[in-house]
């Protein structure tokens, strides 16, 4: 794979309500927006890494109320994480815990539309 390379990556959910989706991502999580066709909106969460909120009508998957996926962020400080979107009103689903299992610092919150992300940092 070296030889054909890759430049990033994007991970596209599907919204109903896709002004308040790119709220959230841009104010709430901080992510940088880096392009808004319009009906889908591309935020650079680190490097080469991106998710894209999409307009549920107009995207090639349907907005749903099933949320199969979930986005992990890793970080260097969950807890500060966790501070910060406290502060913003994000909807926490857990606090942050060591799991020695997995070896790593956790919590768990829900975009507006109920996509799980995951605030992570391994030790």
């Amino acid at each position: 794979m070296a030889e054909i390379g890759v430049d990033g990556l994007i991970t596209f959910f599907y919204y109903e309500d896709l002004d308040e989706a790119g709220r959230f991502y841009s104010e709430v999580m901080g992510f940088e927006l880096v392009t808004d066709q319009g009906w889908a909106k591309i935020f650079r969460v680190t490097g080469g890494a991106h998710v894209g909120v999409v307009d549920g009508e107009r995207g090639y998957h349907k907005a749903s109320h099933t949320k199969p996926v979930m986005l992990t962020v890793v970080v260097p400080d969950v807890d500060a994480w966790y501070d910060h979107l406290g502060r913003h009103g994000a909807r926490i689903l857990s606090e942050p815990h060591d799991n020695e299992e997995l070896g790593l610092r956790m919590f768990l919150l829900e975009d507006p539309e109920g996509y799980v992300i995951e605030i992570q940092r391994f030790y």
